[in-house]
């Protein structure tokens, strides 16, 4: 359970049995961040514990950042005594609607016999729908008899696997007919079977793999030849992406996420798209030519059976054009003088991080070249906020490593990023969370500053060059240096990195860097 609890919750904690690990967060926001991680690791629900108006407020960005990025949160609400509600005493909260359209749904039980049934529906919902969903208990109920009869929830539930979609026989006709097929890969393929139907697909059909824009997770090896690294996220440049492909099929997301507004079409005239997801949303709003709902993964692994049994006569394909070409990779440094660049640090880290790393980014001015030099190797390889907004990557990291005792993980964030749920740290010191987190200091808002260059503006907020976060870290009982130089960065990743997975204590590091020049996702 993870919690930052208050007085309405002392019923319910004062009564806590021992067989619940209780993990203590100093910020809502750290709270939910580490247990989003954790849901995210494991793939199955977490608990969470949270106070009230004042917590379950301090918690909305991050609830909205595990709905985006589908991990299974049940998040209890503590709420004045249900005997005086009417009343409004002191801490009454008006909770239902304060994480707005976040949540799968909002559970309200009628009376305290009602509550355990209610967390069961909760976690049912929260798997189902992939989600966080709040259940708002008084603190009176927890004192309430439990009625073995008042238990409205199934003990066990299952969705049983659809057949096989008739939609799979066009699509496969469509693929085995097209003269130059693309595929573009998203977070919900980023799993074992995902990872190995897409790997599949693409090499039966020799088509260019694309990760989706913003992909929070990697759902394809980086590593591969026919990885082609992401979409970009502005329309003329999609268009100019896939100018040479007559079929794209889209697996585990939607057509396709962007982030400034351009007019015209996603892709050019002839194009034909297929959208592949668990998701109805995201099916629904794809501008494609068919969206078939079902899981992405048996779905694709589908399409390659049917290729095969079918024997469809694969045409000729065509020669992948220059703008679908490999990630490019920022060359090297050539000397170890000067101030170091994010590049740098990442060209490090490369010959020391095993394939069963994970690396969870918060450093969106430098994530091009962290994808293109730290290719994800296996599945949850890459975790990043699906959301967009900042403090996911320092507690999510946490919850990962919690979840994932044996596979090393290393949170790669910028220094404004880092602030934002910085008090996680203590939770990393005190529970012996051995996660390295890299803090790339350039002293301001790197992207900010990019976007205000591209209007031909000045930035209108200051630099920040006095923040330490390696000070921030001491004082919630983290080890932490500050790095300058490219030898003394060299040094210390060649002693952490390679014993990562058995660390029992978290290490920051704070490295100064020169802000990145450009910045186009």
């Amino acid at each position: 359970m993870f919690s930052n609890p208050g007085s309405t919750e002392v019923p319910f904690l004062a009564l806590l049995p021992d067989d619940f690990t209780f993990i203590l967060g100093l910020h809502e926001g750290s709270v939910v961040g580490m247990a989003t991680g954790y849901a995210i690791a494991l793939g199955t629900p977490a608990l969470v514990l949270v106070h009230t108006t004042a917590g379950l407020g301090n918690a909305v960005g991050a609830i909205a950042t595990a709905r985006v990025n589908r991990a299974q949160l049940v998040i209890v609400v503590g709420q004045q005594d249900r005997r005086h509600l009417a009343f409004e005493p002191f801490l009454t909260g008006r909770l239902a609607g304060l994480a707005g359209g976040y949540p799968l749904d909002v559970l309200e039980p009628a009376r305290g016999a009602d509550v355990p049934a209610a967390i069961a529906r909760a976690a049912f919902t929260a798997q189902q729908g992939r989600g966080p969903v709040i259940v708002i208990v008084p603190m009176s109920d927890w004192l309430e008899a439990a009625e073995p009869d008042a238990m409205a929830a199934a003990a066990r539930v299952e969705v049983a696997p659809p057949g096989p979609s008739p939609a799979v026989r066009e699509v496969a006709a469509m693929l085995a007919d097209a003269r130059n097929p693309a595929l573009v890969v998203g977070a919900g393929m980023d799993t074992e079977a995902g990872w190995t139907a897409s790997v599949e697909l693409a090499q039966l059909l020799e088509a260019p793999v694309r990760l989706e824009p913003f992909g929070a997770r990697a759902a394809f090896p980086q590593d591969h030849p026919l990885y082609r690294g992401q979409v970009p996220a502005n329309r003329s440049r999609v268009r100019q992406a896939f100018r040479d492909h007559d079929v794209v099929l889209v697996l585990g997301t939607a057509v396709l996420r962007q982030y400034p507004y351009q007019e015209g079409p996603l892709f050019e005239a002839g194009t034909r798209v297929v959208v592949v997801t668990a998701d109805p949303a995201e099916a629904n709003r794809s501008p494609a030519d068919l969206a078939i709902i079902g899981d992405p993964a048996a779905l694709t692994a589908d399409l390659s059976r049917e290729l095969r049994e079918q024997d469809l006569p694969a045409q000729s394909r065509e020669p992948v054009s220059d703008v679908s070409a490999a990630p490019t990779v920022p060359p090297a440094r050539p000397t170890a003088d000067g101030p170091l660049h994010a590049a740098d640090v990442f060209t490090l880290m490369a010959g020391l991080l095993g394939e069963d790393s994970v690396v969870v980014e918060e450093s969106p001015s430098s994530r091009p070249a962290l994808q293109a030099i730290l290719p994800a190797r296996r599945p949850l390889g890459f975790l990043s906020a699906a959301m967009g907004g900042l403090g996911f990557a320092l507690p999510a990291a946490i919850g990962v490593r919690m979840a994932l005792p044996e596979r090393p993980v290393v949170a790669v964030m910028g220094d404004g990023s880092s602030l934002y749920c910085i008090q996680a740290l203590w939770t990393a010191a005190t529970t012996g969370t051995g996660v390295l987190f890299i803090v790339l200091a350039n002293g301001g808002y790197a992207v900010m500053d990019r976007l205000a260059e591209q209007r031909n503006a000045k930035p209108a907020w200051p630099a920040f060059p006095e923040v330490s976060v390696r000070t921030l870290a001491a004082g919630f009982g983290v080890k932490a240096v500050r790095v300058d130089q490219h030898d003394h960065l060299a040094a210390l990743l060649a002693d952490v990195l390679p014993s990562l997975a058995q660390r029992t204590s978290p290490l920051l590091i704070e490295v100064g860097v020169v802000a990145d020049s450009t910045f186009q996702p």
